[in-house]
């Protein structure tokens, strides 16, 4: 039997699910365990790669300054990076007006709103944890990413024989955790059929409500979603990275299928980083450092998704927004995409923190939720984009030789 590629494996099983998600809803049932069970097993590895990586990453940079410049490098990408992706949605929704003539009426209950909408500075002050156990239970990437890099300095600080010692112990642990992520990969395919299937099946009903009501709000996020992804992310990498962005997409193809099918970029995490370190040439000590932190707090496509949304819910109730009130959108679409990441339900959580910035109802959140999960898959797969972009750009500015 022909072997085919695991991108092709991915494509066909993408296909096949799209398709049985609209005319076989019935027999959805028959395949949505393997996605189930794909996403455990993604979720299972995501914690302990995550922490063995970045301490892996750390010490292997070397001093504080070596991890300074590092960071700042990092932190000022996917600012940057973010920025633009709202200054571009927030540009499409003022040409296109997606929300003038929207039906209000067309609204869902949101009841879990006012439980998800918190302070945006206490959202952030989750960064440090009062117990790093907690974090680890429940997933708190932000807490954990923090704990992990200091974990990693203070390797560094202290005495030689300690300081191997600690250093092949995490290296080790990461090498093995990259070998069982090779064995989950594998799965790929059967677990994109699995999630998939079930999404599609799902949302089939929507389908028409996206055509119709709500058809020029969803043209405008995917249309600024391709202009970050297509033109300013390979422009980036480009003259910035001086690579070649087409190569860097051939490069990603296996992960960026699984974002879109996932829908999670901390459940994508270990594809990327493989995909990164052998498809394109990143070193461990890069990718291990910029991905995870990526994966947690760069969210180009989710930060853009923020902005329209929020300008889509203005215009639906007729409020027009100044210049100043825009740019707060910008700014707090910035600060929410970093800060919310990690909480149960954290897209209802960031537009409730961009909503009440501007004084925007709460309850328009109920506007956008039935094209939400198709929105979804496509910021997530930006996101993912912009991490990698953004490793491989990060290498070139440390001197690497990439494949690229």
């Amino acid at each position: 039997m022909l072997k085919l590629k695991l991108h092709w494996q991915i494509l066909i099983a993408l296909v096949l699910a799209i398709l049985i998600g609209l005319f076989l809803t019935d027999y959805a049932y028959l395949f949505t365990w393997m996605g189930d069970l794909f996403l455990r097993a993604l979720r299972m590895i995501i914690i302990p790669l995550i922490l063995t990586s970045i301490i892996s990453g750390v010490t292997n940079i070397g001093d504080a300054h070596n991890l300074g410049r590092l960071g700042l490098k990092t932190i000022s990408y996917y600012v940057s990076t973010s920025l633009l992706a709202i200054v571009t949605g927030l540009v499409f929704v003022n040409l296109i007006h997606p929300g003038i003539g929207a039906d209000i009426g067309l609204k869902k209950a949101v009841p879990e709103l006012a439980a998800s909408s918190k302070d945006l500075w206490q959202i952030i002050l989750r960064m440090v944890p009062t117990n790093i156990f907690d974090a680890l239970v429940s997933a708190d990437m932000l807490a954990i990413i923090f704990f992990s890099i200091l974990i990693g300095y203070f390797i560094t600080r202290t005495g030689s024989d300690t300081k191997e010692l600690f250093t092949k112990f995490f290296n080790a642990g990461f090498e093995v955790m990259m070998k069982l992520t090779h064995f989950v990969i594998r799965f790929t395919p059967l677990g994109v059929l699995g999630i998939v299937v079930g999404v599609v099946a799902e949302q089939r009903e929507n389908l028409v409500e996206v055509l119709g009501t709500l058809g020029m709000y969803f043209l405008t996020v995917i249309i600024g979603l391709i202009v970050h992804a297509t033109i300013t992310l390979p422009m980036i990498l480009r003259f910035i990275g001086r690579s070649n962005p087409w190569k860097h997409f051939q490069a990603l193809t296996t992960p960026l299928i699984t974002a879109f099918s996932t829908r999670s970029s901390s459940a994508t995490l270990p594809l990327t980083i493989d995909a990164v370190e052998n498809n394109s040439g990143v070193s461990n000590k890069i990718s291990s450092f910029v991905l995870p932190l990526g994966a947690t707090i760069n969210m180009d496509g989710t930060a853009l998704y923020e902005c329209v949304a929020a300008m889509f819910i203005a215009q639906a109730y007729g409020i027009d927004l100044s210049f100043l009130q825009q740019m707060i959108i910008v700014f707090t679409a910035l600060l929410a995409s970093i800060g919310a990441a990690g909480i149960p339900m954290a897209g209802l959580v960031m537009i409730s923190v961009v909503l009440t910035a501007v004084g925007l109802p709460l309850e328009g959140v109920g506007l956008i939720l039935a094209v939400d999960p198709f929105l979804d898959m496509c910021r997530t797969t930006v996101n993912v984009w912009s991490d990698s972009c953004g490793a491989a750009i990060i290498a070139k500015s440390e001197g690497e030789v990439l494949k690229i």
